[in-house]
């Protein structure tokens, strides 16, 4: 064999050779043009073909010392799935997924896996971490388009109650779990529909509904009894739910859904939303689709949103997708401080949605009707970090101007609703309200009762409120089958 026939060998079996994990250029997902989604409520993310989805999957190192999975809160097994997924495998992919999680088509979509299990992904030292949430959410849709959806097996019947106070995604993750160790579950929630903030607070766009609702069900075909208008503290207290209804331990999950307000002159004025207000009117009433649903909301020309956050971004996409011509952020820091997810923010600015950054309102006008019609705002400027550790907005003097407007949103936060608390006995609260819990087993000052979630930590995200539920469901086992309950 000659040398040249030697070196053409040596080539072809090169050539052939699939490339590097490293070398694979990240998948992107496909979504809808920014001119046609601003006038649509569908879902902007499109997801993942099965191609690249295995495409992506293939990009996975398969550490041995799994970094993605100490960045979950729930400690999904978050590269066996994905090796499941690279071998086509991908229902095999969802019962390894749904070992962990029982609310992977919500976690995929909503959750920010930059700040946790792909922050920490070996690749994303040098390149771009592995799309895990976009493989998650691949994974869940094709097993649900698929119609084969797996119900585990059970442990024995204990003959002990639990009650979830609460139905987002605290609450589901506690019930699910508890259901199968072979508790008697029951879910209680307020509103007339289940899914908490995953069905009031994200919008249509970027969480369908009808996608928690096959969570929600998901859920219920575990075991877990879910009912609706039931109102803890009003319908029936937590020491009622223990004492005369039989319920061993409770699980309280109901979340942080009092809104803040910046209080300024102005904001009791028509035409003035919380983010909360807004939003469930548009996403859980359905006041998109007036009149087929009979929930009106104002539909204004010029809209202002105050916040950073997501639910300011949620806030101003749903604005424009109601007809309103010009929506703002008006935020008092800069974009590297906002706390929105990166992608958030650049699909809200590719949509048109205008910011006005370092921008403070201290006053909100009317007009003769007693409906807004202007902002008046100052410029800031940062100083050195405060307390959350960004850095502090400083006003500047002589700055002051007017923004025109007719609808005004406020997403500032928001804070613990006092009812549960304030009619459970010997259930301690700290100085904002919030219930204060274990944060490895979520007990409470009071024997039996469990937390966690936003009502214990304030507003956080989805996948940490899971992971709470998660772990106070396995310390409440502990602690009925220690006999406690």
């Amino acid at each position: 064999m000659t040398r040249q026939q030697q070196r053409t060998m040596t080539d072809n079996s090169t050539a052939s050779k699939p490339p590097k994990p490293a070398k694979i250029p990240r998948q992107e997902m496909p979504k809808q043009e920014p001119g046609v989604r601003a006038a649509n409520f569908d879902e902007v993310a499109l997801g993942y073909t099965e191609e690249l989805a295995v495409a992506e999957a293939e990009r996975c190192l398969q550490c041995k010392n799994l970094p993605c999975v100490s960045g979950c809160p729930v400690q999904i097994d978050i590269a066996a799935f994905i090796a499941l997924v690279a071998r086509r495998d991908f229902m095999g992919a969802a019962r390894k997924l749904k070992a962990q999680n029982s609310l992977p088509a919500v976690c995929g979509r909503v959750c920010p896996q930059e700040d946790q299990c792909e922050k920490v992904c070996t690749l994303g030292i040098k390149g771009q971490p592995v799309a895990i949430g976009r493989l998650e959410r691949f994974v869940a849709d094709y097993e649900a388009g698929r119609g084969e959806l797996e119900i585990p097996a059970k442990a024995p019947a204990r003959g002990k109650k639990v009650a979830i106070v609460g139905s987002g995604p605290s609450g589901l993750t506690a019930a699910g779990e508890l259901v199968k160790l072979g508790y008697e579950v029951t879910v209680f929630e307020s509103l007339h529909k289940a899914g908490g903030v995953l069905v009031y607070g994200i919008p249509e766009f970027r969480l369908p509904k009808e996608i928690v609702q096959r969570e929600v069900d998901y859920v219920a075909r575990l075991g877990v009894e879910i009912r609706t208008n039931f109102v803890v503290g009003k319908t029936a207290t937590v020491d009622e739910l223990m004492n005369e209804q039989g319920y061993q331990a409770v699980f309280l999950g109901n979340g942080a859904g009092l809104p803040y307000f910046m209080n300024i002159p102005g904001e009791n004025l028509n035409g003035v939303y919380s983010a909360n207000e807004f939003l469930t009117r548009v996403n859980l009433m359905k006041a998109y689709l007036f009149p087929e649903y009979d929930t009106p909301i104002k539909r204004g020309r010029r809209v202002v949103v105050v916040g950073g956050g997501n639910v300011a971004m949620d806030s101003a996409r749903t604005a424009l997708r109601l007809g309103a011509e010009e929506v703002y952020i008006v935020y008092r820091r800069s974009r590297l401080e906002m706390p929105a997810r990166g992608e958030e923010i650049e699909n809200a600015e590719e949509e048109g949605i205008r910011f006005k950054l370092l921008t403070n309102p201290v006053h909100i006008s009317a007009n003769e009707d007693g409906w807004v019609r202007a902002m008046d705002c100052q410029r800031m400027e940062l100083g050195e970090p405060d307390a959350s550790g960004r850095r502090r907005p400083i006003p500047i003097a002589g700055s002051e101007f007017e923004l025109p407007l007719d609808i005004v949103v406020i997403a500032v936060g928001n804070g613990a609703n006092p009812l549960v608390a304030s009619t459970t006995n010997d259930l301690k609260t700290n100085k904002w309200g919030y219930i204060v819990a274990d944060d490895q087993t979520g007990q409470t000052s009071r024997p039996g009762v469990f937390a966690g979630g936003d009502i214990v930590t304030g507003a956080a995200t989805v996948i940490l409120a899971m992971g709470a539920g998660k772990r106070a469901a396995l310390a409440i086992d502990e602690y009925l089958e220690a006999g406690k309950g």
